[in-house]
């Protein structure tokens, strides 16, 4: 068995640590880091907490304990740790998330207590692009404006459901996801192209730092499919992303889908990663 030091659940006095290694690869960690940047680490404004593995002054591995489970930077003996937190805490996430070699061994040591899993996702490709597309823009695909979230609110159940296999109206009947669309349109960080009032195209800007950002929830109408719509929307995304946002604009797909990984290839992303993701 590996001899490991425990994990140790960080405070703000460790914020400047965090963000030293999260900034080690940016693509990768956009989402935690995006995270503390924006709230801290204080578990109240975090939304979870954030456990460490070092010593205070010589951490080496993290992992986001909130609605996701997400592991940083994290060799094996990391992973001994925090799957031992997370089993003795008992399952509080929706899911487990990062980098593939990371996630499956700790997935790995969590299934017998937290299994089975809903779904799992062993292969999902993180792509990243530094460079406007090869291919002309969609010119109709524009930020949604505040009066449209009757509009687009539709499309993103339709793309979660189809994406993540749930709906996310079950449970609290959509409340939460209702405001996350809507905080994501307020601060401009929601695109479309709306023909008619018809969702023909949608995305997401989800997480945002000074060195990435991070697309989310891409999806085209099934009546509109096959015409190029993911291609050129994605293009127009990634040009306003990084005018916008950040330097370099990143996503991740799942390995299966041929279609959307074609779309973003032609939208000039390449891989850079691969990441998986355990559903429940």
């Amino acid at each position: 068995m590996l001899r490991t030091t425990a994990s140790r659940v960080l405070d703000d006095n460790d914020r400047d640590e965090v963000l030293a290694l999260l900034d080690t690869d940016p693509v990768a960690n956009v989402f935690v880091a995006s995270r503390v940047r924006s709230v801290g680490l204080n578990p109240a404004r975090l939304g979870g907490q954030m456990w460490g593995f070092g010593s205070r002054g010589g951490l080496t591995s993290l992992c986001y304990a909130g609605a996701n489970l997400v592991p940083v930077n994290a060799g094996p003996e990391a992973v001994h740790a925090f799957a031992d937190r997370a089993r003795r805490q008992g399952r509080r996430c929706s899911s487990i998330v990062g980098p593939a070699d990371a996630v499956e061994p700790l997935w790995e040591r969590l299934e017998p207590y937290w299994g089975p899993a809903r779904a799992v996702r062993w292969a999902q490709p993180l792509m990243a692009t530094a460079t406007p597309a090869p291919i002309p823009p969609d010119p109709l695909v524009r930020r949604v404006r505040p009066e449209e979230f009757e509009t687009l609110f539709p499309a993103c159940v339709a793309m979660f459901t189809e994406e993540v296999g749930i709906s996310p109206e079950a449970g609290d009947g959509g409340a939460l996801y209702r405001s996350r669309v809507a905080e994501l349109i307020r601060i401009g960080r929601s695109y479309a192209r709306i023909d008619d009032g018809t969702v023909v195209f949608k995305a997401e800007i989800g997480a945002v730092t000074p060195q990435a950002c991070q697309i989310q929830g891409v999806w085209v109408d099934p009546a509109w499919r096959g015409r190029g719509h993911a291609a050129t929307g994605m293009a127009a995304v990634v040009e306003q992303a990084l005018a916008c946002f950040a330097p370099v604009v990143s996503l991740y797909v799942n390995d299966y889908n041929a279609p959307a990984r074609s779309a973003y290839r032609k939208a000039g992303f390449t891989e850079v990663g691969t990441f998986m993701s355990v559903l429940f």
